[in-house]
């Protein structure tokens, strides 16, 4: 037995047969979900107020946060839906992560524990609001039986229970007698109209003063005693083996302790980040490319436009799939509009590049990062040291950004982590760390894409017949969640389910998915990041072709397929931009669905020496309850710059199999002074809330397009807007 396991609980053969199918859905296990089963091993106190509250007896209200907090403010919101309903002083609300349970602290809506899906309030809306009014039923029932009076009579504000007789008593006095109160099965909620907290400005971050500072605490902050910094040699193309490497020159650099293989290449561990990035360049690497990804990104989008088109067969076990169909497309003598689009490669390109501290041995592996999907990453680490999934220990840190990166199947760069650290061994910490060109060029990447589309006008203008074809590449090969060659949710929305299909009488839309080496991954957005573009461009030039205005164009539609939230959103936004544009400038609209909300925006443009320039953007956003307007707004804010600097310059590109672009030199993001004005208006609702951290990304782009299409003419058939020279 290797000594870096031998403290480790084992796991047999069956037993990761049992959990991995338990990560697929499957339920081997009578009366147990798959995350009560990913939690055996899990050893997680749980207090009086269950898993999500802990008071303390100076009144300090602790909200346990099974979402990690990776920029997005999330944490904000989830304390307030407790506080509201607690009836606790935010002031005295602290936030505080979650250890990994999916037991405990599963998403709901994922079935394991995980942050993604911009669902961390939604799934949280209900959950933390019961945990909330069951705290605040314990305080009342102490209360009540402290002063010998009715229940009903006492009220919760600010952390204090008062009645009116005058008695009245701070969270901390009543702590330890609420604590003997059974918490209600199903304690009552507030009525919206009676919240005093959830919709007002005074939901803001708690984490600002820390990252203001630089005192909140992220992985490259880990130091650990006794700790090594481990640096990985990777192949420059996809799908390559290692063949053979020389060790010898790493292994005499000043600091290297040790080189060896790992599964996804050759591992250098020294005593500092510098040691090993020197010692690894020492390295002397030889690759088999024998299944490597050779081709050019041109080339690969090559074979997209001969599959849409007809000129090529799809790969074998790969077929078109139609997901919208009705009626039929055949020509019926009407206008018809060609439309055609490609997308690039994008990378994720987070401040903070992936890093993970990992201990394995002496007792339960422990991982410390920021960790996107705890339940996932207990799963692969499990797999590699031989342990239950719940026994790994994750201390989940604040992340410098994901958007989607730090979430995948085969949890990589943590992987390797404790590939590492097994093999050092003796619970010593290892800290692994990619350079911004390591992540640049290892993977992962938003998928091409490649559409077309042909509608044909009635006589009203509005399409009566729609005929698309998506070629892409899928999100969900070798996911646990299943997904053969012809199915992949992902490829398609924002397009299955669109408002302009359902007003459509005769459709025909298919989709294809092409298989490399290249690895792919969810991005801001998703499959929303191409088909917004699409569908919001194409829009545009149909009215053109109809002669209509393409706000005008776009209510019609709604009001034909019923999208009452639809049209709340442009409503609001054609509202609030006013009549006319910024004088010098040019308007562009768009409008999209995605993560259950509804973005319109209206973007004012010029073009500066052939360049587009954004100046005031206006948004609109109907997302159910706004728990924290301010954390919207900043959303909507980020969503918009993000999605623009994509839109502007961010394509990634592929020379031979190997990637172009290494660092910022070469992919460039938006600059602080090219950010446009971004104005934020929260279509009213007392619905359940939706999703607000991706929404804002995917309509930006297209929104530009249009206002260029306004000014020049001349539809965008491909991104991004600037290309190189």
């Amino acid at each position: 037995m290797n000594a870096a396991a031998k403290d480790l609980p084992r796991l047999s053969r069956r037993q990761f047969i049992t959990t991995a199918s338990l990560t697929a859905g499957g339920a081997l296990v009578v009366g147990c979900s798959p995350a009560q089963v990913l939690s055996i091993g899990a050893d997680t106190p749980v207090g009086p107020f269950g898993p999500f509250i802990r008071i303390d007896p100076d009144s300090t209200v602790t909200v346990v946060s099974k979402h990690v907090e990776l920029g997005q403010g999330s944490h904000a919101g989830l304390a307030a839906m407790v506080a509201e309903e607690l009836g606790a002083d935010w002031s005295c609300v602290r936030v505080e992560q979650a250890p990994a349970n999916a037991k405990l602290y599963a998403n709901v809506g994922m079935g394991v524990q995980g942050t993604g899906g911009s669902s961390a309030i939604s799934n949280s809306w209900n959950q933390l609001r019961t945990a909330g009014a069951a705290a605040r039923a314990m305080f009342v029932e102490a209360a009540a039986k402290r002063w010998n009076v009715p229940a009903s009579e006492i009220t919760v504000a600010n952390c204090v229970v008062v009645h009116p007789s005058g008695k009245q008593a701070r969270f901390g006095e009543l702590v330890a007698d609420a604590a003997k109160v059974a918490p209600p099965a199903h304690p009552t909620l507030k009525n919206p109209k009676d919240f005093t907290l959830i919709g007002t400005d005074r939901v803001r971050r708690k984490d600002a003063g820390l990252k203001s500072t630089g005192t909140a605490r992220y992985t490259q902050d880990v130091h650990l005693p006794d700790q090594l910094t481990a640096m990985v040699a990777h192949s420059p193309q996809f799908g390559a083996k290692l063949k053979g490497f020389d060790a010898s020159a790493a292994k005499s650099t000043p600091g290297v302790v040790d080189v060896f293989e790992i599964p996804s290449g050759v591992a250098v561990v020294a005593n500092n980040t510098w040691a090993a990035k020197k010692g690894r360049e020492a390295l002397k690497v030889e690759w088999d490319n024998s299944k490597a990804e050779t081709r050019s990104s041109a080339a690969i989008m090559a074979v997209y436009h001969d599959l849409a088109a007809g000129r090529a067969e799809p790969q074998k076990g790969f077929k078109w799939s139609a997901f919208e169909t009705k009626g039929s497309t055949a020509p019926a003598g009407g206008k018809v509009v060609e439309t055609a689009f490609d997308f690039p490669f994008l990378a994720h390109a987070s401040m903070e590049p992936m890093n993970c501290v990992a201990q394995v041995g002496k007792g339960p592996p422990k991982l410390t990062f920021g960790s996107q999907i705890p339940t996932v990453d207990q799963m692969n680490t499990a797999m590699i040291v031989g342990a239950l999934p719940g026994s790994v220990q994750i201390e989940t840190l604040y992340a410098g950004g994901s958007f989607g990166r730090r979430a995948n199947f085969k949890s990589d760069y943590v992987s390797e982590c404790v590939h590492i650290a097994k093999h050092v061994g003796g619970g010593r910490p290892v800290k692994l760390v990619w350079t911004r060109e390591d992540d640049m060029t290892g993977g992962y990447y938003r998928p091409m894409a490649h559409h077309t589309v042909r509608v044909e006008l009635g006589p009203d203008g509005l399409p009566r017949s729609w005929r698309q074809r998506i070629v892409t590449q899928s999100l969900m090969k070798g996911s646990p969640m299943g997904g053969g060659p012809d199915k992949d949710p992902s490829a398609i929305e924002g397009v299955k389910g669109s408002p302009y299909l359902d007003a459509t009488p005769n459709v025909d839309a298919q989709v294809v998915l092409y298989d490399t080496a290249v690895p792919v991954l969810w991005w801001r957005s998703v499959g929303a990041t191409h088909t917004a573009f699409v569908m919001e461009h194409t829009i545009d030039q149909l009215a053109r072709a109809a002669g209509q205005d393409p706000i005008a164009y776009r209510r019609a539609l709604y009001r034909k397929a019923q999208s009452d939230d639809h049209l709340a959103a442009l409503n609001l936004a054609v509202e609030k931009a006013g009549p006319t544009p910024t004088p010098g400038w040019t308007r562009g609209v768009a409008v999209h669905e995605s993560f259950g909300s509804v973005v319109a925006q209206i973007a004012e443009v010029k073009l500066e020496n052939g360049v587009p320039r954004v100046g005031r953007v206006v948004t609109a956003i109907n997302c159910g309850t706004a728990v924290s307007p301010d954390q919207i707004a900043a959303q909507m804010e980020g969503g918009t710059c993000f999605g623009l600097s994509a839109a502007l310059y961010g394509q990634i590109t592929m020379t031979n199999g190997v990637v172009d672009q290494k660092n910022f030199d070469t992919y460039r993001v938006l600059r602080m002074n090219e950010a446009p004005t971004v104005e934020t208006y929260i279509v009213p609702s007392t619905e359940k809330p939706t999703g607000v951290g991706e929404p804002g990304t995917p309509v930006i782009a297209p929104a530009v397009a249009n206002a260029l299409l306004a000014i020049t003419g001349k539809p965008t058939s491909k991104l991004p807007f600037v290309q190189p020279t």
